[in-house]
């Protein structure tokens, strides 16, 4: 019967191949020299961590401030008319950029409440809560100078503030603000609507 030898060499050498891979994992050793890595593939590149101290920069500083015009992904600005109200120069647009439907008066309706309403009121006519708690009474929504203002004007004033009114830039996405500027132009035409501008199919309903 034929039997398979396998050369002493080869015995010899899985052996010790195995005895060097069981003391890698022992504990029994310990070490304060750092492993071997046989392949770093930049694993122990030098470099600067996060708020980490710098002996290079006058600063100190690691981190570095970003080059002068940087852009961070998603917020280059470059539609003029959708985040500024106006097209230059402060020639404001007549008309909002944003598609008028239901979800956008409602959205609207919904920021409005929140930012506006304290002063302004849910009517718009600057009789709002904190007014009669002693605050200066804003302008009504439905004077014929507010009435007459270009859609873009009143965005840039949500969007930069005017007077006691705050900025609300910060707190406030563009699009919310383009549907807090549809749902105040929804409230001007609710107290100055004409008969006409009721549908004919409910129009008989309403009392003169």
């Amino acid at each position: 019967m034929n039997t398979l030898r396998i050369p002493a060499f080869i015995l010899t050498t899985l052996g010790l191949i195995s005895l060097v891979s069981l003391s890698g994992c022992t504990r029994e050793f310990p070490s304060d020299k750092p492993p071997v890595h046989l392949n770093p593939n930049m694993d122990n590149q030098p470099k600067y961590k996060a708020q980490s101290k710098s002996h290079f920069f006058a600063d100190s500083a690691a981190m570095r401030p970003p080059v002068t015009g940087t852009v961070a992904r998603g917020q280059l600005h470059d539609d003029n008319i959708y985040y500024t109200g106006s097209v230059k120069d402060s020639q404001y647009i007549d008309k909002n950029p944003m598609t008028l439907d239901m979800p956008l008066l409602k959205r609207g309706r919904e920021r409005y409440d929140i930012h506006c309403s304290p002063c302004h009121s849910r009517l718009g006519d600057g009789r709002g809560i904190i007014v009669s708690r002693g605050y200066i009474s804003p302008p009504s929504f439905h004077d014929d100078r507010l009435r007459q203002m270009p859609d873009g004007k009143i965005f840039d004033l949500l969007s930069n503030g005017i007077r006691n009114m705050s900025s609300y830039r910060a707190q406030v996405k563009p699009e919310d603000r383009w549907a807090m500027v549809a749902y105040i132009r929804a409230l001007q035409r609710s107290q100055n609507a004409r008969l006409e501008d009721i549908p004919p199919e409910i129009r008989e309903k309403v009392k003169p």
